[in-house]
Parts: C-alpha cells; sequence; structure tokens
C-alpha cells in the first residue's frame, strides 16, 4: 500500500474526528508529509493532549465503520456554493486560487466532505495503525500576516509493529534533540528574548567544538589545492543584482541604507569569492583554481521556521568555489564527491542517499547551459556508480546541483554537502581566462559546500552521538580527579604532560565526593576519567574510567597517552 495515500487518507479521518466533536471548527488543508500527516483547523480554543486522546477515539470507530472514500466531480462554482452551506472559508479560498475549472470532493460516511485532489484508499477500514503526535502553530498559506492556525500532527503506517518501532524512534529522538543536549552541555544557546531569534552564542565548550571542526577542514582543503580566502560581510547591492540574487533571492536577504547607498548582509559567499577571481587575469594553466571561507552568512528566515542550530539567521558555511576548464569539469565534481564521503566517514556517518536537483521554474542562463550543467554532475555520478534520484525542479536559481543527505543512528537524514554546477554566474560576471591559443574564454564555476552549515552540522552531530562525542572531538578529553590535596602535585604533572601533547582536560579538585564529580562527568559525557590517589602518585599510574562506566584499573601513565594518540589519530 502506497504510504502517501494511506496518511492523506488517515488525515480526512482526522478532520471528519475534529469536526463531528467540533462542529464549528473551519478546515484548512491535511496533507502527507515524509514521516506521516497534518491538519490545519482553525479553532477558537487551543487543541489540549486530551483532545488528541478524544479526537483518536472517534478515528477509531470512523476507521471501524470501513466508511467508503467516494470521489465526486464539481465545477468551481458548484464547489463555491457547497462550501459556502458548509461555512469553510479556506476551502472557498483555495477553490478561488486554482486554475481548472472542475474540482473534485471526497465524501467519507454519510457527513462528512472535503476538497481534495486525492487519491485516497477505498475505505477507512483499511487504515490499521496511526497516532496523533502533537500540535503546532502554522500560518495560512504560511504567510505571518495571514490567520494562525492550528496544525495536529500524526503518523499511519501499514502495521502495528511498524508504528510502534517509529514512535519508539520519536522517543529516541527526544532524547538525542540537541536543542536540549546543547545547552545541557554548555555547547551553545539562543537567546530569543536579549538577541534575537535564530541567532547563536557559542559557550566556550561549543566554540571548541567548532574550532576543531574548523581546524580539521582547513587542514584538508589545504591539503587537496584549496586557497583559503576571507570575504566581508556586507557588500554593495549592485554586486547582488549582477548575481541574480536580488532578483531570485530578496525575500531572504537583509539590505540597509547607509549614506544614500544600499548593500546587504551577505546571504551567500560566492559573489566575493568571484570578486577574487577578477582580480587578475588568469590562465588556462592557473585552473582549475579552489577558493575556500569559512564564510558566515545572513539569511532571512521567517520566525515560524526556525528550530534550534538547525534553522537559523545567521550561520557559517564550510563554502568552496572551483573555476575550472570545460575539460577539467566531471574530475573535479568527481573530487568533491569524494572528498564529501570521505569527510562524512571521519564524523562517523557512513550512511546518506544522494539526490540530483534539476532546473527550476524560475532560473538564469540558457537552456543549453543548463543542460551541460545536468549532464556534467549527471555523468560524475554514473561514473562514480552512485545510486541518486531526481528531484525535478529543485535546483539553484543558476545551476543544477547533487545533494548528498546523511543518515544519523535512527536513519534520519540530514542536509548537508551541496555540490552545483554554474555557467550561469561566469557569464554574468564576465569571467574569463587566457586559452592556449591566447583567446579569453569563460570559466565553468562549481559551488560546493562539505558539511554544509557548520550550525546544522553540529546539531546533526550531537543528535547522531546523543551528545557523546568522539574521543578527537570531545571539547574536553580527560578529567582529572584528585582523590586528595597531597596527590597535587602529581596531577599538575599528568595536566603539563597531557597538555604538552595537545590533550584537552580539566581538573576537578571541588571538595565533593568522589561519586558525584564521576556522575557529574558521565551528564557532562566526558570520555576518559583518571582517579588519583596515593597509590597512583607513587607507582606513577593513573586509575582509568571511560565514559559509560569501564572502568580500566590502574594504567601506566604512558601506556593510557599511547591508547589517547591512537584513538585520536583514528577518529575515534
Amino acid at each position: 500500500m502506497d504510504l502517501s495515500t494511506l496518511r492523506h487518507s488517515c488525515s480526512h479521518v482526522l478532520a471528519a474526528a475534529v469536526k463531528e466533536l467540533w462542529p464549528e471548527v473551519k478546515l484548512a488543508i491535511g496533507p502527507a508529509i515524509e514521516d506521516g500527516f497534518y491538519y490545519d483547523f482553525d479553532k477558537k480554543e487551543p487543541f489540549t493532549d486530551e483532545d488528541l486522546l478524544a479526537i483518536e477515539n472517534v478515528m477509531r470507530k470512523i476507521i471501524a465503520k470501513n466508511d467508503s472514500f467516494v470521489r465526486e466531480e464539481l465545477d468551481k462554482n458548484q464547489a463555491i456554493v457547497l462550501f459556502k452551506k458548509l461555512k469553510e472559508d479556506y476551502k472557498i479560498q483555495l477553490i478561488q486560487e486554482l486554475a481548472e475549472e472542475q474540482v473534485s470532493i471526497y465524501k467519507t460516511g454519510s457527513t462528512f466532505l472535503d476538497l481534495c485532489r486525492g487519491p485516497h484508499l477505498q475505505s477507512t477500514g483499511q487504515i490499521k495503525a496511526f497516532k496523533l503526535l502533537s500540535v503546532a502553530g502554522a500560518y495560512w498559506h504560511g504567510i505571518e500576516t495571514n490567520p494562525m492556525l492550528q496544525r495536529i500532527y500524526g503518523t499511519c503506517f501499514d502495521s502495528q509493529k511498524e508504528l510502534d518501532e517509529y514512535l519508539k524512534n520519536l522517543e529516541e529522538a527526544k532524547l538525542r534533540d540537541h536543542r536540549k543536549l546543547g545547552p545541557q552541555l554548555e555547547f551553545f544557546d539562543i537567546y530569543h528574548e536579549q538577541a534575537g531569534a535564530g541567532l547563536v552564542f557559542y559557550h566556550p565548550k561549543g566554540a571548541l567544538l567548532r574550532t576543531i571542526i574548523e581546524d580539521y577542514e582547513k587542514k584538508e582543503h589545504l591539503k587537496r589545492g584549496y586557497q583559503i580566502v576571507i570575504t566581508p560581510h556586507i557588500m554593495d547591492v549592485a554586486l547582488w543584482k549582477t548575481s541574480g540574487h536580488y532578483e531570485y533571492y530578496k525575500e531572504n536577504m537583509y539590505s540597509f541604507i547607509t549614506e544614500g547607498k544600499e548593500f546587504v548582509l551577505k546571504p551567500m559567499n560566492c559573489p566575493g569569492h568571484i570578486l577574487i577571481y577578477k582580480s587578475k587575469t588568469r590562465s588556462y594553466k592557473d585552473l582549475p583554481i579552489r577558493l575556500f571561507e569559512l564564510g558566515t552568512v545572513y539569511r532571512r528566515e521567517k520566525a515560524g521556521v526556525l528550530h534550534g542550530l538547525l534553522r537559523v539567521r545567521g550561520f557559517t558555511q564550510d563554502d568552496a568555489h572551483i573555476f575550472c576548464l570545460p575539460e577539467q569539469l566531471r574530475d573535479e565534481i568527481k573530487k568533491i564527491i569524494d572528498f564529501v564521503f570521505e569527510t562524512m566517514k571521519v564524523f562517523g556517518f557512513d550512511q546518506w542517499g544522494v539526490e540530483l536537483s534539476t532546473r527550476p521554474e524560475k532560473y538564469i542562463g540558457s537552456t543549453e547551459d543548463w543542460q551541460k550543467a545536468t549532464e556534467a554532475l549527471e555523468d560524475a555520478l554514473k561514473e562514480k556508480g552512485i545510486a541518486y534520484e531526481i528531484n525535478q525542479g529543485d535546483g539553484a536559481f543558476y545551476g543544477p546541483k547533487i545533494d548528498i543527505k546523511l543518515k544519523d543512528a535512527l536513519k534520519r537524514t540530514w542536509q548537508c554537502a551541496t555540490i552545483q554546477c554554474d555557467f550561469a554566474l561566469p557569464k554574468r560576471f564576465d569571467l574569463a581566462y587566457i586559452d592556449s591559443d591566447g583567446k579569453e574564454k569563460q570559466p565553468i564555476m562549481l559551488h560546493r559546500v562539505l558539511l554544509g552549515s557548520l550550525e546544522r552540522f553540529i546539531g546533526a552531530l550531537i543528535e547522531h552521538y546523543k551528545g557523546e562525542l568522539p574521543l578527537w572531538l570531545s571539547p574536553c578529553q580527560v578529567l582529572l580527579i584528585p582523590v586528595k590535596e597531597t596527590v597535587m602535585p602529581y596531577v599538575q604533572a599528568i595536566q603539563e604532560k597531557l597538555e604538552n601533547i595537545n590533550i584537552r582536560l580539566e581538573i576537578d579538585a571541588r571538595n565533593e565526593t568522589l561519586d558525584k564529580k564521576i556522575r557529574e562527568a558521565e551528564l557532562s559525557k566526558i570520555p576518559y576519567c583518571l582517579i588519583i590517589g596515593d597509590r597512583e602518585a607513587k607507582q606513577e599510574t593513573v586509575s582509568v574510567r571511560k565514559k559509560g562506566g569501564a572502568q580500566q584499573g590502574a594504567v601506566a601513565l604512558d601506556k593510557f597517552i599511547e591508547e589517547l594518540n591512537n584513538r585520536i589519530q583514528e577518529h575515534k
């Protein structure tokens, strides 16, 4: 059974149950989504948890009746008259927005009907396992000036076993939620009221985690022939008009006027890299030129879509732009793909899905160039033997793209790496190189990120590892716990030895019990505790306790350091 059809049918049963319990409620829309479905309702009083249970009970009764889903065709005027009688204002608006002269409705049972294209199941009895999950606010049509509706989320599966597994994963996801773990571990916070929504403040431990990631990336990019650049955070609006962002992306850009001129807080790094490329004459012998920047950008996201680190208004991308010859294009794409997969494995991700996104409705450049760009991306995927899906019409306005979506420990997908092939911006900015025949030719431009937004990637890391980061990424790798004051000289000697080899550590010399210190270290997800008493000081050993309670007992300090270094070098 098609899950989308099943879930869409379940959303109709949800709406029917709500109308049975609250006839005055107005219906909006109720589509199937990736993991379930939702339905938007205009109801004066908020839905409560008790209401959700009551709705589920009515839904079960509707399912037990095994009512048929009956489709009926009406012309627009007939449909408008029908929904006026039912006082369903949102349905009337939807009908008026349709280009078609014929619309379809679906009837369920003796009283419920809904505007819908379908398809649906044959009858409600085919719904076997469902659950209502939560209630959230949602603006009508997603526009903040429109009425705020109540959105009930639910999910539905072919079997109770699949539903139970999904609900188990949901509970596990709550325990992994980076919005709770991040502040708990003192990694970051978002001070909505004081500083504004969607703006991240990294605390010392979070800033250190981010620095570790950035340092790794810089080293790996330099190894692969990239050159590090830095571009300004604000640039003249003329640059964004040339790039096309002002026309195609303006609603997501922050701009301001100063001294009579308009400037833009950069939403992308590409125009800055283009100016660096244009700063001098380039020869075909210079290409490919790979420019890399950990570039902070700002995008005007609506308050309703902001979500922890995953959707913010200011974030940093591991952004690179490659300017290459036509004959270098496919090899450069394949090198990026290899770089992406190698990087993901280092950070502990070994499953992913790949999509090829094609030309959207609004685009710049010629269809011929779009075809060449799409073929280059597709050929590279085929030559690498990588399975992919086509995401029709979801390319950037300047070029098609490959999206590589990570799968975490719960098999959830995270959008991170992107590779975009662009013939259009080099043309708009009049980019050139001198070819072997002495003539000016236009380079091709690749836009790419590996981790994507560092904020989103850190959120994904926290959830993937449930906050228990690998040793090499942990802001504090070792906690030294002296049992008594007299062993402090030995503790300080250990501290010096570890810090000299760049081991990140803390010392807990508080006047607290050993059990309390160990318990707090567990909550802080510190990989190793070294407990040091008189015996350890006398024998120059350390009593090692790994995160999770595994006791190694007394170990020679040098042996412990060797084990530590091996794990760090192997990115474990």
